[in-house]
């Protein structure tokens, strides 16, 4: 039946061609975004965890800047620990060489005070943005008060969907006794007058009979107890020596942990980028050639609509 009112074949067609260009524009989203998944409504899994995975990726893009920061007052701590290390050697030197007879005590101690006062400035002078790992603070607190200086070394997502922030400490306070630990050279440094305090590495008194620190080591003594002071200084040296080499081996551990977990955390990021792309991302090979069928097949609904309309128009001629 032939039907001026209802032109089946019309809506017919006019149907399909409003499928193709409902085709056409989600074809062509996704070619102008290169996502295949870009809103929930295209596919809420995936969208869903892509979105917490960008979230992760940017949390591990901080992460790797706080590396990079810790890296940095690492690296400070370390070059003065080095400095000071390369110092208390000359220290040494300078008490070696005034064990023997006859050399001048007084001239000698003389280098000593001036080696002693750089000591002081190469402590506070490792300082990365006012933080300095080399003058640490004796505690006011009860013993087992514990604060250590960290780094950011990894973000984590566990398997219940918590998030953290891992952390590695560099200890500044015996956690047995609440004193200065003996990875800081002095506990303080007065800022007026560069007096430094009495713990630390080179703060600390020895137990010897001449109940010195390498900072105030004076090898003035008297000829009747030389011998016995002379020994004593060099063990107190020694023992420093023993002390700063085994926190500049800390400094260094904890130097190469971060430049590995930076190389791990740029491997990671790559990797869920990665992970994300497979999820989310269009293949523009297929996109492009889905689009030119669809052209097709917009020209051809068009082609079939315009003959579906003009069948109305034959019916003219019957009136004729």
């Amino acid at each position: 039946m032939t039907s001026i009112l209802t032109n089946i074949a019309a809506m017919s067609a006019l149907q399909t061609l409003r499928s193709i260009n409902s085709s056409m524009e989600e074809t062509q989203g996704r070619v102008s975004s290169g996502l295949r998944v870009g809103e929930a409504s295209h596919n809420a899994a995936y969208w869903s965890i892509a979105t917490t995975m960008r979230s992760d990726n940017m949390a591990l893009s901080a992460v790797e800047d706080a590396l990079g920061l810790g890296a940095s007052k690492v690296d400070t701590a370390y070059a003065g620990m080095e400095s000071a290390i390369e110092v208390v050697k000359e220290i040494k030197k300078k008490v070696v060489a005034a064990t023997e007879q006859g050399v001048d005590k007084k001239k000698v101690q003389e280098e000593i005070d001036q080696l002693q006062e750089q000591l002081v400035s190469i402590a506070q002078g490792a300082t990365f943005y006012g933080e300095n790992w080399l003058v640490g603070v004796t505690s006011t607190g009860s013993a087992g008060a514990n604060p250590d200086k960290t780094v950011v070394s990894g973000f984590i997502r566990n398997s219940n969907g918590t998030v953290a922030v891992k952390t590695t400490a560099y200890a500044f306070l015996d956690t047995a006794t609440a004193t200065a630990s003996a990875n800081v050279l002095f506990d303080t440094v007065d800022p007026a007058t560069g007096a430094p305090g009495t713990k630390g590495i080179l703060g600390t008194v020895s137990a010897g009979v001449s109940a010195q620190s390498v900072f105030t080591l004076d090898i003035n003594y008297a000829a009747a107890t030389a011998v016995a002071q002379m020994a004593d200084a060099l063990d107190t040296v020694e023992n420093a020596l023993k002390a700063m080499t085994s926190a500049a081996a800390e400094l260094g551990s904890i130097s190469m942990r971060i430049d590995l977990q930076t190389e791990f955390a740029a491997k990671l990021s790559d990797s869920i980028e990665s992970g994300i792309g497979r999820l989310v991302d269009a293949d523009m090979n297929e996109e492009s050639t889905r689009l030119k069928a669809l052209q097709t097949q917009q020209q051809l609904g068009i082609q079939a609509l315009s003959i579906a309309n003009s069948s109305s128009e034959n019916i003219l001629s019957l009136f004729r």
